[in-house]
């Protein structure tokens, strides 16, 4: 559907002075070239000055069929015949001959005129382009400059080369030496620049072979190349490669099936087919790739683009000479983040029409078609531009929108579509803008913001109206004889409108074939040459926003109104998306004067901002459509208002509903203020800001009024007043744990203690911690936007570390197992606290009994045993002693028992740690800290090598250190030292610790190593009661574990056998 909006976009226009009826016309370059009908000279004029003042004419060496002008290079190629041949011409530096030099060059394709050019004079040269074909179409292209020429049966592409006059003597030495490609030639030359002169020529570089179909309109753009016959448009890719490769035809010509024409003198209608991208190459053309270039040395490789074939509509008041298609364009997009020099443009779109329906198709980034135009009349010609479609019928100039800005917007920026951005899809209907009458049109071109129009209205000669009595007698004619041909199969045709309306056509005598272009009749009279300039993209975008007031007053919530103000949006995306007209003055015309770059510069800042200045209101307005809007596309409004740059106060009262309004807040503001409320909290609002939003969410969505007071941005909320509302809602919806903890923080900021503890006590302390999972704002506000990198406490946060420490841990816990805290943050809050010696070694050891993954388990582990080896460090072992300038520290929430009790990474303390330190021998913190050491030794998740560094600052002088140290080395396996260690310190301890220790495969040790340590030691002290018992329980262990013969070998030969005889008694009664 095509949406009508009485929206002028033309600002004036003016008549062209001609001094002959034109016959063919085009512009570019700031100029409108007029070819006088069947006359031999082209006249240009300026389009840029008021009046449009005559440039220059020139006379061309034939009868001008066709016309078209080159951005790139500011050159002219025309077909032209002459003696009932046709020539294919360039008309280069044409502009010299404003200045009434007669000097005219002509040559040949890549023969240069050594004359007065080389010499430093300036003349415009003609350049003959020979073909082996009749031409029937040229394009050039808008990048490049390349020319592509159409034949019956190829397409030749020509590569367009420049060369400047210092380089001209030296190509007689070498003639291919100073030649380069031209991809980004300025846009037309100076004249009083004859020393920079560029001498222009053209290599054919490329033929394709099309002998499956005839064109007759063809583009050219940035390597893609269009073809267009009667119904079928095909769109082809050239890549050009350095290596060398086989020349490839796609798809295979043997399969091919050749067209044949139809020997009746009926129509046979082609089936409508649609093929994209790599699909395209189905299609029944078959495309072969000739490389001509004497230059380049690589290869070109040929890929299917787009195909498309139509099927026209006979109903829509169109004959068959009428309904072939026309205006074939490809149109490349540049963006603003785009260097002017760049040759690759960011989008390149095909446009193409029927009389009766026009299609608009996006080629790069998969290939899809953007826009369906449906006209409503005939339309005779078309020019696609970046912000509109401008179109003529015979009558009209009308314009429709474009939606190459919202392609071109998803390329540049990947934030679109996102709830940081938006723009309106492409798959948005057109609309259609207020028409421009006129009486006779018959062409249409565009350059820049200036659309050209010609118009005739002949007369009907004789000879015309004799050709029109016998084709209605003809038509006549086949009108009865179909309508008897229904009849006889049992068809009225006057029962059936269908059938009726197409026995009226005249087609069905008629061959399938173009006809040619009409000229005009020696009788006719009343031609003009019309310029009607269009208003800039800022003034008609504010003459769209007067338009959209009378929607808005009538209806907010009409679809129109949040149409015109997407088509509005558009209209701005595209005028940003266009590179800033100083780069491309400054690039372009290297002569340009810094004054005049400056000025130019300064122009475009201002005009950009201006427009940015127009989108940031479109947005606030778009936005004000979506927050108002039905439930499916409300999300749009959180984009949009961020987009408008207002304040969420702002947006809050341009949503503030009439008090006599029975309208509500709509979906999609809430839907902005839930998201502003969760992620923006840079910004804290006023007290009366939120208690409006307490109220709007109180009216609204009372479910989530629970979420909205524990934002960030609401700190400033009035206590008193919300837990009004907070009681109304228990009261209504019944008792929850996150309501009562919101009810809990509302009394804890009114000072009421009591009231916050007898809220605080009505859940249990799991209840509370899910309640925390729920909504974790109670705890931790974000400061940077929802960056959790900048969590701080909140208030109750402070409350709970005071008061219920451990609740406090367990949801610092909870939330980190629940991926809403990392372990990084949750220490930034302990420290903040003022608690990171206490409460954040509680959280780390609830932690390490709370977490499954390995890596986190790793770093809690050593960080604990820093800690604990830390406190042992800065405490006094004596009972009840701490050292000097050092507080009492906290106490622990949990005991070395509790967490010997409650987990598997602390494991039970070693017998033999008892028997080495008794209990109670030092003070209580100290203990503490060096019972929860030795239980992460003598657990199996503490790795004794990654705390060794740490251990080197503990002395092994004292017992309790000399514990740790003797438990390193145990778990390290240095068995034979710690035997010796131990036995030197404390013997007492050796049975124990060879009980624990000396099992299973260290067995032997018993016998290997503690026995003959001992009795080493009770031969030097044989008095010692205390290596004697411990020589004792060693010898039982010894007989119980190795045979006679085994037993009597380790008895030593020093003379004291006999106390080892019962032993070996025991050993020998337990063998038998």
């Amino acid at each position: 559907m095509v949406h009508v909006y009485n929206c002028h976009p033309f600002a004036s226009q003016q008549i062209v002075q001609v001094e002959q009826e034109p016959g063919l016309v085009c512009c570019g370059g700031g100029a409108l070239f007029v070819v006088a009908t069947g006359g031999c000279k082209v006249e240009a004029y300026s389009l840029e000055q008021e009046g449009c003042p005559l440039i220059c004419r020139f006379a061309t060496m034939g009868t001008v069929r066709s016309i078209q002008h080159s951005k790139i290079g500011d050159y002219l190629v025309t077909i032209e015949e002459k003696n009932s041949a046709t020539y294919l011409r360039a008309y280069t530096n044409w502009r010299y001959q404003a200045e009434e030099k007669a000097r005219v060059g002509v040559r040949l394709l890549g023969h240069l005129l050594r004359g007065a050019s080389q010499r430093g004079g300036a003349q415009m040269e003609i350049i003959e382009i020979p073909l082996s074909e009749r031409p029937v179409a040229v394009a050039c292209c808008s990048i490049t400059g390349d020319l592509l020429v159409g034949c019956d049966k190829t397409l030749v592409l020509f590569t367009l080369r420049r060369q400047s006059q210092q380089n001209l003597l030296s190509q007689s030495q070498n003639p291919w030496s100073s030649w380069q490609q031209s991809p980004s030639q300025g846009q037309g030359q100076n004249s009083s620049s004859n020393h920079n002169v560029s001498l222009l020529d053209f290599e054919r570089s490329v033929i394709l072979h099309l002998p499956g179909t005839k064109p007759r309109q063809v583009a050219l753009c940035g390597g893609y190349v269009a073809v267009q016959a009667e119904l079928e448009v095909l769109v082809l890719k050239l890549s050009a490669h350095s290596e060398t490769k086989e020349q490839e035809v796609s798809p295979d010509t043997d399969n091919h099936v050749d067209r044949v024409e139809d020997p009746t003198d009926f129509l046979l209608l082609p089936r409508q087919q649609e093929l994209l991208g790599d699909q395209a190459k189905l299609c029944d053309i078959p495309v072969s790739v000739e490389k001509t270039g004497l230059e380049d040395r690589g290869q070109y490789t040929l890929s299917y683009v787009l195909f498309r074939r139509v099927t026209p509509d006979y109903f829509q008041g169109c004959n068959v000479e009428e309904m072939q298609l026309h205006s074939l364009q490809l149109r490349p997009l540049f963006t603003s983040n785009q260097s002017p020099s760049s040759d690759e443009p960011a989008c390149v779109f095909c446009f193409f029409s029927l009389p009766t329906v026009g299609y608009l198709y996006s080629l790069k980034g998969g290939v899809e078609l953007v826009s369906t135009y449906q006209y409503p009349e005939k339309v005779l010609e078309a020019v696609l531009t970046d912000h509109l479609l401008h179109v003529i019928t015979k009558s009209a100039l009308q314009c429709f929108t474009v939606r190459c800005a919202a392609v071109a917007t998803r390329v540049e920026d990947p934030y679109i579509d996102t709830t940081m951005k938006a723009c309106p899809p492409s798959s948005l209907e057109v609309c259609a803008l207020r028409m421009q009458l006129f009486i006779g049109l018959r062409s249409v071109c565009v350059c820049g913001r200036h659309v050209v129009l010609l118009s005739t209205a002949d007369l009907e000669t004789p000879e015309e109206t004799e050709r029109n009595t016998q084709r209605r007698g003809l038509e006549l004619k086949e009108h009865t004889m179909l309508t008897g041909i229904f009849l006889a199969v049992g068809i009225d045709p006057t029962t059936t409108p269908a059938l009726e309306s197409l026995l009226s056509r005249p087609f069905l005598s008629r061959k399938w074939t173009i006809s040619s272009p009409k000229e005009t009749s020696t009788a006719g009279h009343g031609w003009n040459l019309y310029v009607v300039d269009t208003v800039s993209p800022i003034t008609l975008y504010q003459e769209m926003v007067e338009y959209s007031q009378h929607y808005m007053e009538t209806n907010p919530q009409a679809q129109s109104l949040q149409h015109l103000l997407s088509e509005a949006h558009l209209l701005l995306r595209a005028s940003l998306l266009q590179p800033s007209p100083w780069q491309r003055n400054s690039e372009g015309d290297p002569a340009a004067s810094p004054q005049a770059n400056a000025e130019s510069r300064a122009a475009a800042q201002v005009d950009r901002q201006e427009v940015e200045k127009a989108l940031q209101e479109n947005c606030a307005q778009l936005g004000d459509c979506f927050s108002r809007g039905s439930q499916k596309n409300c999300h749009l409004a959180l984009p949009y208002y961020r987009m408008s740059g207002l304040s969420v106060t702002n947006i809050m009262a341009r949503n503030r509903p009439l008090h006599s309004s029975p309208h509500s807040y709509g979906s999609g503001f809430l839907f902005y203020l839930k998201h502003y409320l969760l992620e923006e909290a840079a910004q804290s609002l006023s007290q009366k800001a939120a208690d409006e939003v307490v109220d709007i969410f109180s009216q609204s969505e009372p479910s989530q009024l629970v979420s909205v007071c524990a934002s960030p941005s609401m700190v400033n909320i009035s206590p008193a007043r919300t837990l009004r509302i907070l009681q109304h809602l228990e009261d209504t919806t019944g008792v929850s744990v996150p309501l009562t903890i919101t009810m809990a923080t509302m009394m804890l900021r009114l000072d009421d203690l009591p009231q916050y503890t007898q809220l605080m006590d009505r859940h249990s302390e799991m209840a509370m911690v899910y309640g925390f999972i729920e909504e974790p704002r109670m705890l931790l506000h974000d400061r940077g936007g929802g960056q959790p990198a900048h969590s701080c406490p909140t208030k109750l946060t402070q409350q709970l570390a005071q008061s219920q420490p451990g609740l406090l841990v367990a949801a610092m816990v909870a939330l980190h197992e629940n991926n809403k805290v990392q372990l990084e943050h949750a220490d930034r809050i302990f420290k903040e606290l003022g608690c990171e010696n206490s409460l954040q070694v509680d959280f780390w050891e609830a932690m390490l009994m709370a977490s499954s993954q390995e890596a986190v388990i790793q770093e809690l582990l050593f960080r604990l045993a820093s800690v604990y080896i830390d406190r042992l460090t800065h405490t006094n072992s004596e009972t009840h002693t701490l050292l000097p300038h050092k507080p009492a520290t906290h106490k622990s929430l949990k005991s070395a028992d509790d967490l010997i009790n409650s987990g598997s990474h602390y494991g039970a303390l070693y017998p033999w740690l008892t028997v080495l330190i008794p209990p109670h021998t030092t003070s209580s913190q100290h203990q503490e800290a060096l019972h929860k050491l030795q239980s992460l030794l003598c657990g199996p998740s503490l790795s004794a090598s990654s705390v060794m560094p740490l251990m080197d600052s503990l002395s092994s002088e004292t017992l309790w250190g000399f514990s740790l140290h003797l438990l390193c080395a145990t778990r390290r396996g240095q068995y034979n030292r710690s035997i010796e260690k131990l036995l030197d310190r404390c013997p007492q301890a050796i049975i124990a610790y060879a009980n624990h220790h000396l099992q299973d495969k260290h067995m032997v040790l018993w016998w290997q190593k503690l026995l003959p340590e001992l009795c080493n030691r009770t031969r030097e002290t044989a008095h010692n009661s205390i290596l004697l018992a411990a020589l004792k329980e060693t010898l039982v262990v010894v007989a119980m574990e190795t045979s006679p013969g085994e037993f009597l070998e380790l008895i030593p030969d020093d003379g004291t056998a006999s106390y080892f005889l019962p032993h070996l008694l025991t050993c020998c009664q337990r063998r038998e």
